[in-house]
């Protein structure tokens, strides 16, 4: 095998040493100039590590100096228990889809009260438009939203404000276009070991372990990041003595000083890579806790297909167990999985080990049509359930466009092109092939081409509905809302016990659970999710309230309430 670094002035041949490595030093490329590998059959290939292209995957890579970026902010993160989570996709995030534009509406997130930026992946993937889970170029920073000085840029800017960034980062496979590395080493990959997006990556081969750990590493110290959110981890294939989730998860807490959260998402409910030690993680901090949303959403809406299917039979107290223990499924048998027992026990966790949604962008845009939860339910409901969601001792997340009561949809969509365009269009449409609403074919024709460029716009958050009058009611219900919980509960985060959490009643629309905090202090919430008053509230000092689709606190368990109050000790 031959391979030569194609530079300005000409091709110059790399040096081959015992290992396989290919080597050359040069000052044929300038900083900002562009370099590739090219095969000993012609075929060029971008850098597997670069870290930045000058333009698409199939490209040349960028030679970028690391130290360029002058930082302005001086930063030394933030706890986890103040973290409220803003998700958010950079591509429809603004009209322009930049970093650059994205960091003129930091002070709006700073004002609602979000404590967190969590950017949806950005390792370079094929094509300009993608929802970034198909990244191929894990150090590259997609190019369409800007360059990586642009990235710190943001970074900054956030810190600026006040707010933790975190990225969104995939290491369960690369995507279907522009991954070369098959091409020229193999031996990345275990032909007989498969995910569901092709052969299973080598992990336990010391170069690919190599590769995927210092991958977070880089991340975490060149762009200043304050954390991390691992994807579908339970797909990551590795049979290592030690698991390199473990080993990545030790190593960045060996690396710094400074506070770095780490949360994975992980359909196994499992605890175990989430050990606390002296109410501090000792590897990753919190989980995704799907749960909570698959409960939450049936009660809103009445949808019953798909994985809703195993949250619809007794959702009161699953919504109870959810709030005051975590996890709904701790090794219970799930109807989605085959009647097999799923999950891990979860009362030995503090409620901070979990974050909690309403909705995501997966759950909004694996919809086939991508709706909010705002189309789906009525009001008053939305209304309750946000104030159930942000006044939770468990860690919140909102997705971009919420808190104004944004109904522009997120549809899933891409950049792709011949037949892998045609065959992830097909692909998309038949997986809702057993919903009812889809079982004839034609009516799947009506779902949107993921590959359609109005696919994508139609995807872009409006930003004038913030100044609509409908617009401020709902961003003054998230702030006032964000605004209590930073007074009242977050100080109290601190030093929460596992098994705080204790159900009083759930049946019945009605779900009332008490949680024992940090400091000795008693927060209550009372939930009445149905159409009827149920009598007289609790006693306590209110710490915020909702009825009937207002900030209000009614002098009775209200329609559609939800009172939060706290006893002090």
């Amino acid at each position: 095998m031959q391979v030569s670094l194609r530079a300005p002035g000409g091709d110059l041949a790399m040096n081959r040493d015992d290992d396989g490595w290919f080597e050359i030093v040069t000052n044929r490329v300038a900083v900002g100039g562009g370099y590739a590998f090219v095969l000993g059959d012609g075929m060029m290939v971008p850098d597997p590590a670069a870290r930045g292209q000058i333009d698409s995957v199939h490209g040349p890579s960028k030679l970028v100096d690391p130290d360029a970026y002058e930082w302005q902010t001086h930063w030394v993160g933030r706890p986890w228990e103040e973290t409220v989570i803003y998700e958010m996709h950079v591509g429809t995030f603004t009209e322009e889809g930049t970093f650059e534009a994205a960091i003129e509406k930091l002070p709006h997130l700073k004002a609602l009260g979000v404590t967190a930026v969590e950017v949806l992946p950005l390792a370079h993937f094929g094509g300009n438009r993608g929802w970034g889970y198909d990244g191929v170029l894990l150090y590259a920073p997609h190019a369409a939203y800007g360059t990586p000085e642009d990235f710190k840029a943001f970074v900054d800017a956030a810190h600026a404000e006040g707010l933790m960034v975190f990225l969104d980062v995939v290491y369960n496979h690369f995507g279907p276009d522009g991954n070369y590395l098959g091409r020229y080493a193999s031996p990345f990959f275990h032909p007989d070991r498969h995910t569901p997006w092709g052969a299973a990556i080598a992990l336990d081969r010391p170069e690919v372990r190599a590769y995927f750990i210092d991958n977070p590493l880089y991340w975490l110290t060149e762009f200043r990041l304050d954390g991390l959110r691992f994807d579908a981890i339970d797909h990551i294939q590795d049979l290592s003595d030690e698991p390199i989730l473990e080993e990545m998860a030790r190593r960045i807490r060996a690396s710094f000083d400074r506070p770095i959260h780490l949360h994975t998402e992980d359909e196994r409910n499992i605890v175990r890579l989430h050990p606390y030690e002296g109410g501090r993680p000792r590897l990753f901090t919190a989980e995704w806790n799907d749960d909570y949303h698959n409960v939450v959403h049936p009660i809103a809406t009445g949808d019953s297909e798909g994985y809703y299917m195993d949250f619809v039979t007794d959702p009161w107290r699953k919504l109870g167990r959810a709030l005051s223990e975590g996890f709904i499924f701790q090794g219970e048998p799930s109807k989605i999985h085959g009647n097999t027992p799923r999950g891990e026990i979860s009362t030995g966790q503090p409620l901070t080990a979990f974050v909690i949604f309403n909705q995501n962008h997966d759950q909004v845009g694996n919809r086939a049509f991508g709706e909010r939860l705002i189309d789906l339910a009525e009001h008053d409901m939305v209304v309750a359930l946000t104030a159930v969601l942000l006044l939770t001792p468990q860690i919140p997340l909102l997705w971009m466009g919420e808190e104004w009561g944004e109904t522009r949809p997120f549809c899933f969509f891409c950049d792709f092109d011949g037949e892998l365009a045609a065959a992830v269009r097909k692909g998309r449409r038949n997986e809702f092939s057993k919903f009812d609403a889809f079982i004839d074919p034609d009516t799947r024709e009506d779902i949107p081409d993921p590959n359609l460029l109005s696919t994508f716009e139609a995807s872009r958050v409006d930003w004038e509905k913030v100044e609509t009058e409908r617009g401020k009611t709902w961003l003054d219900l998230y702030a006032t809302l964000l605004a209590a919980r930073a007074e009242w509960i977050v100080p109290r985060l601190e030093g929460i016990p596992p098994g705080a959490g204790e159900v009083l009643r759930a049946e019945d629309g009605i779900v009332d659970v008490i949680w024992r905090l940090g400091d000795g202090s008693v927060l209550t919430m009372a939930i009445n999710l149905t159409t009827e008053d149920a009598g007289p509230r609790q006693d306590g000092a209110i710490v915020a309230a909702v009825a009937e689709g207002r900030i209000a606190a009614p002098a009775t368990r209200a329609p559609h309430s939800v009172i939060v109050t706290l006893v002090r000790p």
